[in-house]
């Protein structure tokens, strides 16, 4: 098929779908409606804010549709008028039937795992608290369940021992608008085949990648150095992992922490009692049921985020514990 063949229907919101969304635009593919959330009311002023897909789709000049209920028919019919014939989704809301089975080059989505692995809403988050040592993008197309779809095309990184979801986020942002790119290429020289996540599960039980609630980002100093290290790093910069910081007499103060590191040395004098802080010059280092963990970034409450040497200097932690 000839590229210009294709009329495609872009579907995303986050800034992690702009890549894809001007990777097709380079590649002189024709985007001819871009799909995006409503604007919502953002900051101290509540004024409308436009989401970064709607923004970098207008900076391209290419209409933006913003559409309440994704079934809605004067919507389906506004994309039926277009002649779109293939839509793709890059972090994007679930689409109903009706919308996905539209196009007749199908409907694809970018996912932020190596599918059938790490289906649901924060499979990036989930792959880092889990201590994965592998992520990746996936290419699937959409079919009546969740992340279920016939698989087209994915690409492999490592994770390292301290990368942070936030780090991870970007990598995969660039590698997943190039596999995008890729994908179209594929449909448009009818060349792509597909594998049925069933048949690379062969039986067992996909991993999970669950919505990131509150109590999720708790930290329970119970766990071992290399838990609580993988639950950090898989929740920075965002929401955050925290703890309660608790004195006798003293009001308890909630702490984000952004960043650390499992310490090696097991030597006796580096043992501490779960959720015992221990500062030596300008380094805190936290006792967890199964050795110690360094605090590297943190931020107290109602405060901005800072290196571990500031926050010593504007805050003492003496005779506080983490609860």
């Amino acid at each position: 098929m000839d590229r210009r063949k294709l009329k495609i229907a872009f579907m995303g919101t986050p800034d992690f779908a702009v890549p894809s969304l001007e990777q097709l635009i380079r590649s002189h593919y024709e985007v001819k409606v871009v799909v995006s959330v409503p604007d919502r009311p953002a900051g101290r002023g509540q004024k409308l804010k436009a989401s970064a897909v709607k923004e970098a789709a207008l900076k391209h000049e290419i209409q933006v549709l913003q559409p309440e209920q994704l079934d809605d028919p004067f919507f389906l019919d506004q994309l039926k008028s277009m002649e779109i014939n293939l839509i793709v989704v890059v972090a994007f809301r679930k689409l109903p039937a009706a919308l996905w089975q539209l196009p007749i080059y199908g409907t694809f989505n970018l996912h932020g795992s190596l599918l059938p692995d790490y289906r649901g809403a924060a499979p990036l988050n989930w792959a880092v608290i889990n201590g994965e040592t592998q992520s990746g993008v996936t290419t699937f197309f959409i079919d009546e369940k969740i992340d279920t779809g016939a698989i087209i095309d994915s690409e492999v990184i490592s994770i390292h021992f301290n990368d942070t979801v936030g780090e991870l986020h970007d990598q995969l942002m660039r590698i997943g608008a190039n596999l995008v790119l890729k994908t179209v290429d594929s449909i448009a020289a009818g060349t792509v085949k597909v594998q049925d996540q069933a048949a690379l599960l062969q039986g067992r039980v996909p991993k999970k990648a669950p919505k990131i609630f509150k109590e999720t980002c708790r930290i329970a100093w119970t766990g071992s150095a290399l838990e609580i290290h993988n639950l950090i790093r898989g929740l920075s910069p965002y929401p955050g992992a925290f703890s309660t910081l608790i004195k006798a007499g003293q009001e308890s103060l909630q702490l984000k922490i952004f960043r650390s590191l499992v310490v090696e040395d097991r030597s006796e004098k580096n043992k501490l009692q779960v959720g015992e802080i221990k500062i030596a010059e300008d380094r805190i280092f936290v006792g967890t049921g199964a050795g110690v963990l360094e605090l590297l970034e943190l931020q107290l409450q109602g405060k901005k985020k800072i290196k571990t040497p500031d926050f010593i200097r504007g805050f003492s932690l003496n005779n506080y514990c983490f609860s």
